[in-house]
This record gives structure tokens, C-alpha cells and sequence, in this order.
């Protein structure tokens, strides 16, 4: 076999799912020299607009799958939704990262909550519940999830009452999917640990953030955690380091944590794939999570995840729009107000809590990064007048 050179093509990653993690993972993919390939739900999303080499289809059709994956190296995800028995079909065409065996856990809570309940792994109480008896048997009030297909606080129902209890289970019924009570948790904040791993054991974990959650939506990041105590900032690290190894994740795992009102950390939930609270890494960490996620499923050494300045914050912008319609009018004012203001826009059409990019500010001073951040986000939502300063 004739040796490599330069005019020889890099390994090509198939990417499932055009939405902005896919879209973000093409820079560092650029940069590296790596080609991918995107399976897209649907002409122009996200990441479409930036991945030339893509295919329009349903990640539900093995067929569809086969088609894109073929003569690709390894295939990853901007989501965790492709069903469990096509990926185990796709294994033995390409390398699958993460594999099925793990993406599972990610996929289906109750699965997630009986893996983690045997590694000893610290969790709220929890249980399956087929009718409004088992709940109340749980213990009002509590949370009840659907065991796959939630997100971004969809498929989460917050009850005190026998009576609040009726929605949850009519969406299951719809779905075909169980429902899961869970204990309500009396907690301080927030808190995630973002790991990544390699298929040869590498492990590069991340400062444990706090993140601001609003109707189940992510909002805002701090990193790292201000306050946090250093014991619980090293166990929660520990904890998802542990979880990665156990699970046999390869890529970027995040592992969102509840901080107790009595000093404890126990683990909310897990997310298989780069995550919303690893956006600051882009421009506050030595390695974003988006490359370390690539050399992760390619098994090339881990970069350094450590943090660039003091702090970091990121915060979303979310939804309606600008005085304009467009975002993008959104740069004069936010740009010329703070230069250092690193702005992603991710090529969505605006629309009322739709998540259509984000900012990062960074600095030595937290008051003033939260405010610059907050500031340059509330002007792309068309929050703030034409004359806010």
C-alpha cells in the first residue's frame, strides 16, 4: 500500500443531524483538515449551510443512514435520537462514537437511572410509574419525564397533585414511551461536568460550570462555577470522568448536576454529544469542546481543556426578532460596544424561544462579563431600544 501524502484525504466523519452542534463542529473540522459528511432533516437548516457534503433524509430509515455513512470512517451525532437498533446495524459497516451500548443511556432515562443507581453513582430518587396511583405511591410533589424523547424541557411535567398528573400520561400514550417520577430536588443551582474521552482511554474533563435553566431551557453559563467548593467541583469531575469510563462513551459527555441545598451534587441528567453548557469552551477554554469531540470519535489525542482567562460567560440568544428581522443587524451596536464580544449565530429563522445563537464574554472581572453578555444578547433578541448603551 503505497505510504500517505498530502493530496491523500483525511478520514470523513458522517455527522447525524443538522442542527447547530453539527454546524459548530465544521470549524474545527476546517481547521483540521477534516471532511464531513451531513445527514440533514431538511433543505438549508443549520448545519447545512456549512457542510457542502450532505444528504437530505429521516434518521429513522436504516436505508437513509447506510447512504450517508458509506465511505466514512466514523460516524457521531448532533442528537440522540437515531434508534438503538439501527446503530447497532451501522457498527458493522463504520465506527459508531458513541457506540449504541452507551448512546442508550443518554436516549432512555429510566435505562439511565438503573445504570447509574448499580455504579453508585449519586442520583435523585426515582421510579417508573404506569398510572396516577404509582405516582401518588412516589410521593407528591416530584417531577415526572418521559423516559425518551424529551428535551429542552419538553416531556417534563413539575406535579403536587394527583390532578396535574393526567398530561404526562397522555403524552406517553402518544409517544408509545414510560414515564419516570423523580424526586423535586431542593437545590442551590445547576452545575455541569463535561468530559471527553477517546476509544484508547484518554480522558480531558472540563471546570464544572453553572448554568441557568428557564422553563428547562438553558440560558446562561458561568465557567467555572463561581463559589464552588473545591471537594464538590473535583467529585463531580470524578463523577463524570467515572461515568464515561463506565459507559464506555467515546466523544463529549456532559453530566448535569443539581448542587443540594445541604452540599451534595447528584446527577440530573446525561447528554452524549457537545451540550449547550460547553459553548463557552469555543472561545474560553484551549480546546473547544466541538474539537475535542472530533479528536475524541477519531481517537487522536485530547486537547487541553483548560480555561484561557478567569472567566467565561455564555449566554443564549433566544428567539424573536431584531428590529430589522434580521440578527445579523444585530452586529453594529454589540460589536462596536464591546469589541472582545465573540457572537455565534447559527443561521435560524427567529421565532419565540427558539435557540438561534449565542455570545461569550471573558475576562478577569465576573460582574462585568455577565453584564456585557447579557447586554449583547437581550440587543440580538430586540430586548433593548435603539438607544440602550
Amino acid at each position: 500500500m503505497p505510504a500517505p501524502t498530502d493530496a491523500t484525504p483525511a478520514p470523513t466523519v458522517a455527522v447525524i443531524g443538522g442542527g447547530q452542534l453539527a454546524r459548530m463542529l465544521a470549524e474545527p473540522a476546517a481547521a483540521m483538515g477534516i471532511p464531513l459528511r451531513l445527514l440533514a432533516e431538511a433543505e438549508g437548516v443549520s448545519a447545512a449551510q456549512v457542510v457542502p457534503d450532505q444528504v437530505v433524509g429521516d434518521y429513522t430509515d436504516l436505508a437513509t443512514l447506510r447512504r450517508v455513512v458509506k465511505g466514512c470512517d466514523v460516524v457521531t451525532f448532533d442528537h440522540e435520537h437515531v434508534p438503538t437498533g439501527h446503530l447497532h446495524a451501522l457498527e458493522r459497516e463504520l465506527a459508531v462514537r458513541p457506540g449504541p451500548d452507551a448512546l442508550v443511556h443518554a436516549q432512555d432515562k429510566a435505562l439511565m437511572r438503573d445504570r447509574l443507581g448499580a455504579l453508585g453513582a449519586p442520583c435523585p430518587r426515582s421510579a417508573v410509574v404506569s398510572a396516577v396511583e404509582d405516582v401518588a405511591a412516589f410521593g407528591f410533589p416530584c417531577v415526572l419525564k418521559t423516559t425518551r424523547g424529551g428535551y429542552d424541557g419538553r416531556g417534563v411535567w413539575f406535579v403536587s397533585s394527583p390532578d396535574e398528573c393526567a398530561p404526562a400520561f397522555q403524552a406517553a400514550g402518544r409517544g408509545g414511551v414510560r414515564i419516570l417520577a423523580e424526586e423535586r430536588v431542593d437545590f442551590r443551582r445547576e452545575l455541569s461536568a463535561l468530559v471527553a474521552r477517546s476509544p484508547s482511554g484518554q480522558v480531558a474533563a472540563y471546570p464544572v460550570v453553572q448554568s441557568t435553566q428557564i422553563d428547562g431551557i438553558c440560558h446562561e453559563v458561568v465557567a467555572p462555577a463561581p463559589g464552588l467548593d473545591p471537594e464538590l467541583a473535583l467529585q463531580a469531575q470524578r463523577i463524570a470522568m467515572r461515568l464515561a469510563t463506565e459507559l464506555d462513551v467515546t466523544g463529549i459527555l456532559a453530566v448535569e448536576l443539581f448542587e443540594t441545598t445541604d452540599g451534595r451534587v447528584l446527577v440530573n441528567e446525561l447528554a452524549m454529544r457537545p451540550h449547550n453548557t460547553g459553548h463557552w469552551s469555543q472561545d474560553g477554554a484551549v480546546t473547544s469542546q466541538f474539537e475535542n469531540h472530533l479528536r475524541a470519535v477519531l481517537d487522536l489525542p485530547l486537547g487541553v481543556p483548560d480555561a484561557r482567562t478567569l472567566w467565561t460567560v455564555m449566554v443564549n440568544i433566544l428567539g424573536g426578532p431584531t428590529r430589522t428581522g434580521r440578527l445579523y443587524d444585530g452586529y453594529p451596536h454589540a460589536l462596536a460596544r464591546d469589541p472582545r464580544l465573540r457572537v455565534h449565530l447559527y443561521g435560524k429563522e427567529p421565532r419565540p424561544g427558539r435557540k438561534v445563537g449565542h455570545v461569550n464574554a471573558y475576562g478577569d472581572d465576573l460582574d462585568d462579563c455577565l453584564e456585557r453578555a447579557r447586554h449583547a444578547a437581550a440587543w440580538f433578541r430586540g430586548d433593548l431600544g435603539e438607544t440602550s448603551e
